[in-house]
């Protein structure tokens, strides 16, 4: 849905993006994730068409967004970190502001509006003015404007910033909701967890280059898929390991003589198959669980793995990709 090869963008004397080149799936919803500096809202205004990179190819849809920037804007949504409100106008103009700036005809406008309402439960604030929604209700309207036209891709830039629990939760049901009719969602926020709630992949940056692009860890019930174990002893066995270590399917990442978390390929049989061959050589299993990694563990990781990278690259070494 989204293409890019080798996005390069310069502030003066600052080199924001270094040759960023990825694919984001259709119907996905990435976690863009990065420390502050790191290129995130840079990227999106570029994917955005609002600024142009010095080098660099972007499509959206196919549509090539340097060379056709009005007719992109047609496709894609966008929530600014800052966006703005015009607080003397109804929700209902705000939303039939947007979908005419758009371009969408008069006529489909107010069932747009009907629509867009609905989908964000703002039905019952149409006639209020903005200056009398609270920041929740406010940030509903700003995606409002953003998804009027039916967008296929929404670019959102710490969309739940300043937001309370409560409403950064409806929030996430509300991507999920819009992932479900099939649009693309790339979602900024230093809020993981958060992320974690909704996301389907992960799009880490580091100082203006991806340290990782992919999808996390779902179970795909796939025989030969790897997935993260954990198990736990009743007492300790200095044999644990030794008896993992022998299981062709298993791969040790750490532990002790109680627990160890390791990899395993196989489906559900084979780990219960597995689980069975350790009780019968006579550990007191207490748990075998499954290990999966969050959002923020994720990102740490590729963190780690890309400075451990920069400590072992000759002084002379070129930029990432």
């Amino acid at each position: 849905m989204i293409k890019i090869s080798g996005l390069t963008f310069d502030y003066p004397g600052h080199r924001a993006l270094h040759q960023v080149s990825l694919q984001v799936e259709q119907g996905s919803v990435t976690a863009l994730v990065g420390s502050n500096g790191a290129g995130k809202t840079t990227l999106m205004r570029c994917i955005a068409g609002l600024e142009t990179p010095l080098a660099g190819a972007i499509s959206v849809a196919g549509m090539d967004v340097l060379e056709r920037p009005r007719e992109a804007h047609r496709l894609m949504g966008y929530l600014s970190d800052f966006y703005g409100l015009y607080q003397a106008l109804t929700v209902s103009q705000c939303l039939e502001y947007a979908a005419a700036a758009q371009g969408l005809p008069a006529v489909a406008i107010p069932q747009a509006i009907r629509t867009t309402a609905q989908q964000l439960a703002l039905t019952d604030r149409l006639q209020q003015t903005c200056d009398k929604l609270s920041r929740g209700l406010r940030q509903r309207v700003a995606i409002g404007q953003a998804i009027i036209h039916a967008p296929k891709v929404l670019l959102l830039d710490e969309p739940a910033s300043g937001l309370d629990p409560e409403a950064r939760s409806s929030l996430a049901g509300l991507f999920r909701q819009l992932q479900a009719s099939g649009m693309t969602l790339l979602v900024s926020s230093h809020i993981l967890a958060e992320l974690d709630e909704y996301s389907t992949h992960m799009l880490a940056l580091r100082d203006g280059r991806v340290l990782e692009y992919r999808a996390l860890k779902h179970d795909s019930g796939h025989p030969s898929a790897r997935k993260s174990l954990r198990i736990v002893l009743a007492q300790a066995n200095a044999g644990l390991h030794a008896q993992l270590a022998a299981e062709p399917t298993v791969q040790i990442e750490g532990g002790d003589e109680r627990t160890a978390d390791f990899l395993f390929s196989g489906d559900e049989h084979a780990q219960a198959a597995l689980l069975a061959r350790l009780i019968g050589n006579g550990l007191a299993v207490a748990s075998l669980s499954d290990q999966k990694e969050n959002l923020q563990q994720s990102y740490l990781r590729s963190v780690a793995t890309y400075e451990n990278g920069q400590q072992h690259l000759p002084a002379t070494g070129g930029s990432a990709t």
